[in-house]
């Protein structure tokens, strides 16, 4: 109680308070923690975000080759992916 007396006479005196109060201080160190943690997350996300990117990119250019090694085979390389059936262009 002398404590909140003490603070009471300072701001009659005009006295500007040195610190935040415990409550508020805690209150102040868990918003900065969740906010680093969520950056953190964030962070991680992104990191599997290029990784998944890098795969799909891969997945592309592997794409490519097969649809150029099927063309040279079969002359398309306009297959069904449902039944492997080969669509030859009707002016062939």
């Amino acid at each position: 109680m002398a404590k909140n007396t003490s603070k009471k006479i300072k701001e009659l005196r005009g006295e500007k308070p040195s610190k935040v109060t415990n409550e508020e201080l805690n209150k102040i160190q868990s918003i900065i923690k969740d906010i680093n943690q969520a950056q953190l997350e964030i962070g991680s996300l992104e990191v599997k975000k290029n990784q998944l990117i890098r795969y799909v990119d891969n997945f592309h250019n592997q794409m490519a080759l097969l649809r150029d090694d099927i063309e040279k085979t079969y002359g398309t390389s306009d297959v069904n992916i449902k039944d492997g059936t080969i669509n030859y262009n009707r002016n062939e």
